[in-house]
């Protein structure tokens, strides 16, 4: 049997999913367990979707990558993991307070010497990087920040991937809350804008996968 729509998934149906596909290293499971005590542990990625993206970072074969948006490090612990010993991660967060926590577990999994933390607004350290030439050499990059930026950054990383790299994009589905039209707060119209605009954008491939929140997925073209 087949079906013509993505699954919804009952609360029994995901923690089956996880207890056969999950294979969360111990020190991601700390740091998960870690920030589920804070006050915002919503922003943190689902343990599925860090091993998601750490198996695209395979798949490509990446190793320069880039990160919008820290929070306690979950993502890029998991994308360090899976990035060969020369392969190295630009991380772009603004909180000192947030990423003190992720820098603790970066050490403690010994992928410290692979992230390079910029403590500075997203968008400054994206035009820096371009102004360094550094365009059109990364691999992957990852974005999960503010969502009122969310195009700035999209569009500045496109410049900052190589051909036929990889960008993913975070809660684009944003709860299901783009399509009750009533709901017209900054970040929603955001996003509601974004998704719109990438539809239309032919500089590249794209796949919206229905996975935690949301994960777009944007090949650069050649």
């Amino acid at each position: 049997m087949s079906t013509g729509k993505t699954l919804n998934l009952t609360q029994n149906l995901h923690e089956y999913l996880l207890s056969v596909s999950l294979r969360e290293p111990e020190v991601l499971l700390q740091l998960r367990q870690d920030t589920a005590h804070h006050p915002r542990a919503n922003m943190q990625v689902a343990p599925e979707q860090g091993q998601f993206l750490a198996f695209l970072v395979k798949l490509i074969g990446a190793k320069k990558t880039l990160e919008v948006g820290v929070f306690t490090g979950y993502s890029s612990l998991s994308v360090a993991l899976a990035l060969p010993p020369d392969g190295k991660i630009i991380a772009c967060d603004v909180s000192e307070e947030f990423t003190s926590v992720a820098r603790r577990y970066w050490e403690k999994a010994g992928v410290a010497d692979k992230i390079d933390l910029r403590l500075a607004p997203g968008i400054e350290t994206l035009e820096y990087l371009l102004a360094q030439c550094h365009a059109e050499t990364f691999d992957f990059a990852f974005i999960d920040a503010d969502k009122e930026n969310y195009y700035a950054y999209y569009e500045l990383a496109l410049k900052l991937v190589r051909p036929s790299g990889l960008i993913a994009i975070d809660n684009v589905l944003w709860s299901g809350r783009l399509i009750q039209p009533e709901i017209q707060d900054p970040a929603t119209l955001a996003i509601r804008e974004f998704n719109s605009k990438l539809a239309q954008d032919d500089r590249i491939d794209l796949s919206l996968i229905a996975i935690a929140d949301g994960l777009t997925l944007v090949r650069k073209r050649n």
